[in-house]
């Protein structure tokens, strides 16, 4: 796929206007991450959470790294945009780490030092996407520039075994991203079609069910999108199999999750505009709560204590996205005080 002038010219006037699907799509992307965290400590004792758990996980990154591409197709590497690029991602992944190394520290009495090459928790997103906007440029230069990111996905699975700075996670996540930025928006308006609603209802009522019929034996590990073959314990040639296969299952899932977002602008827009603010602090509130045994008195409740975590970390998300959240926190998540006027 090369380059035209049309092509250079989409990413200027997709970076003025933002379209609140995908604004929608972010915050529910987010507050999927949000459930995701807070089920963690229910999955091996209660097979709904598991089973729920594979469902979300087998989608809702790749999802957001694909949104991410589409907002990314403006980027071109010019000076204000890598210092923007640097103020509000970098830093903040700085701010981030050393905050939830201060945490750990304090929860478990734990003097490691601080090492900004070991993302904690959720600040792996940080680097992966300060990775992936920065190779931005080179995508719109490539031919066949999905095909070609799939291929360092697969090639990052098989021999990538230490994942500092997170290069594993990125670059087995990289194609989401750049079938986003190569994509763009427009490719994505038929699924505001009310048919393409009922389909990817189909869809994922059929994933729920095949999610709890195949969690007990899934590997989860698989859905974290960082082990290499090695270290999932597979011959290489397994690991390409099972790689492109939950790459297909994961792309026909992100396409019906889509289809489910509200197209309309609603209060939900405003707050997609807002994701990084429940995605960075909502770990260190998980952790607070997991330490103080909030997550194991709920779990001895079973499926109804699942519920609960569920409508916590629902209300948790929103409540982090609120103005006065981000009022108190936005020093620290958007740092904008550090670009130049």
């Amino acid at each position: 796929m090369t380059a035209t002038r049309a092509t250079a010219a989409a990413p200027r006037s997709a970076a003025t206007s933002r379209d609140p699907f995908f604004d929608n799509a972010k915050f529910l992307l987010i507050v999927l991450v949000v459930l995701g965290h807070n089920w963690v400590p229910a999955i091996d004792h209660i097979p709904a959470a598991k089973a729920a758990y594979v469902l979300v996980y087998t989608f809702h990154v790749p999802a957001f790294a694909l949104v991410c591409g589409i907002f990314s197709r403006g980027f071109e590497g010019r000076p204000e945009q890598v210092r923007k690029l640097v103020t509000t991602v970098l830093v903040p992944y700085v701010i981030f780490d050393a905050l939830y190394a201060l945490e750990l520290a304090w929860l478990r009495h734990d003097s490691k030092p601080f090492d900004l090459a070991s993302p904690i928790y959720v600040c792996w997103f940080l680097l992966a996407l300060f990775i992936w906007r920065l190779t931005a440029p080179l995508w719109r230069a490539v031919r066949f520039p999905i095909a070609l990111a799939l291929v360092v996905s697969l090639v990052a699975g098989i021999t990538i075994r230490d994942d500092g700075f997170a290069i594993s996670r990125a670059a087995q996540l990289l194609p989401w991203f750049v079938a986003g930025q190569v994509l763009g928006a427009d490719r994505f308006t038929w699924l505001k079609d009310v048919r393409a609603r009922i389909a990817g209802g189909a869809v994922m009522a059929a994933a729920a069910v095949a999610a709890w019929l195949l969690a007990p034996s899934i590997d989860v590990s698989w859905l974290n999108r960082q082990q290499s073959a090695g270290e999932l314990h597979v011959t290489v040639l397994q690991y390409l199999g099972d790689a492109l296969l939950l790459d297909a299952v994961t792309a026909v899932l992100v396409l019906a999750a889509l289809a489910l977002v509200p197209a309309r602008r609603s209060w939900l827009t405003a707050l997609g505009a807002a994701t990084m603010y429940p995605y960075l602090l909502h770990g260190l509130v998980v952790r607070l709560l997991e330490s103080a045994g909030v997550h194991g008195a709920l779990i001895d409740l079973g499926w109804v204590g699942v519920v609960a975590i569920s409508v916590l970390a629902v209300t948790l998300a929103l409540v982090l996205a609120t103005p006065v959240v981000r009022r108190a926190t936005g020093w620290a998540v958007e740092p904008r005080w550090l670009l130049a006027r």
